[in-house]
């Protein structure tokens, strides 16, 4: 009997998985941006499937409830949030020049944590707290808190080398992250999307940020 040619089927299932994932994305994208504008409560399944180009049935097929949409859409946004910072994180536990390498973390910090998407989507998930808590609370923990948690054991190893001095390292990456980002941040977030900033002005807050974190914890020479 002649051995059947798998390479076709395989082919097609795999083409069938690479058009599944691209409609997920085309319904995850024309998601967020009809969430964004309309909030949750406003935006309807309906406009979410004529933006997405896809029908009703579709999206239920790939997210059930609209609800369960809305949660993926918000953690999709913060999966790669630790990855980002990765490179920059190694360099900053084993630098020997602290205030060029925190100077260099704070600017990729700042221009990251700006970018309009970013903070659209935060503002989305604050808004819609009380009614998804555990969204609003894997948001934290996935963005801010697990940023402070890598900044925190760089500053630990920094201090046993010598170079810094955090007694409390976890309220000291609090105080770093906040000094970067606390007037570009506070700014859009409560004048809008219109709010802009040109790069060097981040990366003046940034580079200020550094200089004023590290006279209070740059350990004596």
């Amino acid at each position: 009997m002649p051995t059947a040619d798998t390479s076709h089927t395989g082919a097609r299932a795999g083409g069938e998985d690479g058009a599944a994932a691209q409609t997920r994305r085309r319904i995850m994208d024309a998601a967020l941006e009809v969430f964004l504008r309309d909030g949750y409560v406003g935006a309807k399944t309906d406009e979410i499937a004529s933006t997405a180009g896809a029908s009703k049935q579709t999206i239920y097929k790939h997210f059930g409830r609209k609800e369960n949409l809305f949660e993926q859409i918000v953690l999709d946004r913060l999966s790669d949030i630790g990855e980002i910072f990765q490179t920059a994180m190694s360099e900053l536990a084993a630098t020997s020049d602290v205030e060029a390498t925190l100077r260099a973390v704070a600017r990729e910090f700042v221009h990251t944590l700006t970018q309009p998407s970013s903070l659209r989507v935060r503002r989305l998930v604050i808004a819609e707290a009380s009614r998804f808590p555990k969204l609003g609370r894997a948001y934290f923990e996935a963005g801010p808190e697990r940023v402070h948690a890598a900044l925190s054991s760089c500053f630990e190893v920094l201090t046993g080398r010598g170079l810094l001095r955090t007694a409390e390292p976890v309220l000291a990456a609090n105080h770093f992250t906040w000094l970067v980002i606390s007037v570009p941040v506070n700014k859009v977030m409560f004048c809008g999307d219109d709010i802009r900033f040109r790069p060097e002005e981040l990366d003046h807050y940034a580079d200020e940020a550094v200089r004023v974190f590290l006279a209070a914890y740059r350990a004596p020479e």
